[in-house]
């Protein structure tokens, strides 16, 4: 389920179109990250010096966190050609024989979601990132004969949101393995800063520092909540975006000093009203907020738990007393109860 949150992680082709054109080409523009983006540029140096292709790469964690971007990045460092697709488009083994063989010398295959691969697609991938050569089928029948079809040298980059349902001989394929954290808030403030910069977006340190505190720790929420803030303050005043069309702004989308949005806010107001502050199964907490139990699992909880709010206990969920605290806080008690 695609997540239409403003403050959701996730890509959405049409409200994130602009997004492109923010997405920094080389480490030295990329913010964050220091240690992944230190090791990635020893690595590509490497491997240029070598004159090799760089060895496969694998990206994990939330989404909006810059996998995509870094395995563009990676690209444009090699001075190699990038193509891209997703898991669920490879439906199957030719359209990505079709891939492969035409990727060229050295250049960047990107594979977003690759935890969503059909089994015949990725035992494809095991002799295309060992051997860089596949297999192919041709005719029917008993006259069948497979065919080995080698392939120039490339550098796979898998990205998921979810190591834990990537087959261990996928990943052991991967010789570069890094996991994105959730952005500080001073990273998230200077990717403000780097975003407003393109956008001619003209605002002042408070409303900077605003934005960044209400972002998740997440660049893409970060350039949403700013592209928003822009048209609040060409309808509010003249353009300039300050704290006080910031917290006007943030309080129009109902999202809290927090980062939560009303969505979250019921979860929370769900388990303390209904069942006491819990504990509460995930199957009813599901059924109670009318959304699945993926959903609640991937798309809601994860920020709740990182921020202390939401416990995930062997008897069900349960609400923190920094929660509680958090909600009894705010101002307008409609938004909670």
């Amino acid at each position: 389920m695609m997540d239409k949150r403003i403050v959701a992680g996730s890509y959405d082709q049409k409200e994130d179109q602009e997004e492109i054109t923010l997405r920094p080409k080389y480490l030295k523009d990329f913010k964050g990250q220091k240690q992944l983006k230190e090791n990635l540029k020893i690595f590509i140096q490497a491997a240029i010096q070598r004159e090799e292709s760089l060895d496969h790469v694998f990206f994990s964690g939330p989404p909006g966190l810059g996998k995509t971007t870094l395995a563009g990045i990676i690209a444009h460092e090699m001075g190699v050609q990038f193509r891209a697709t997703s898991a669920p488009a490879l439906e199957r083994s030719g359209d990505l024989a079709a891939i492969l063989t035409t990727i060229g010398d050295k250049n960047v295959f990107f594979i977003d979601e690759i935890h969503r691969l059909k089994p015949i697609i990725e035992e494809m991938l095991y002799a295309a990132m060992e051997d860089f050569e596949i297999d192919v089928v041709m005719g029917q029948g008993p006259g069948a004969r497979t065919i080995k079809i080698p392939l120039p040298p490339f550098t796979l980059i898998g990205a998921t949101t979810k190591t834990g349902l990537v087959s261990g001989p996928l990943y052991s394929r991967f010789g570069i393995t890094s996991r994105l954290d959730f952005y500080t808030e001073d990273d998230i403030k200077s990717i403000i800063y780097r975003s407003a910069a393109i956008l001619k977006i003209q605002l002042d340190e408070e409303a900077a520092r605003t934005i960044a505190h209400c972002s998740r720790g997440t660049p893409r929420v970060s350039n949403r909540l700013l592209r928003r803030m822009r048209d609040f303050a060409q309808v509010w005043g003249n353009g300039f975006i300050n704290r006080e069309i910031v917290t006007k702004g943030l309080d129009s989308l109902e999202i809290d000093s927090l980062g939560l949005d009303k969505l979250d806010r019921n979860i929370l107001r769900t388990i303390i009203k209904a069942y006491g502050g819990g504990p509460v199964g995930s199957e009813t907490l599901a059924i109670s907020i009318g959304e699945s139990v993926d959903t609640l699992e991937d798309v809601y909880e994860p920020y709740l738990i990182q921020k202390g709010l939401l416990q995930r206990t062997p008897r069900g969920r349960m609400v923190t007393e920094i929660a509680y605290q958090h909600l009894g806080d705010r101002e307008d008690q409609r938004l909670l109860f």
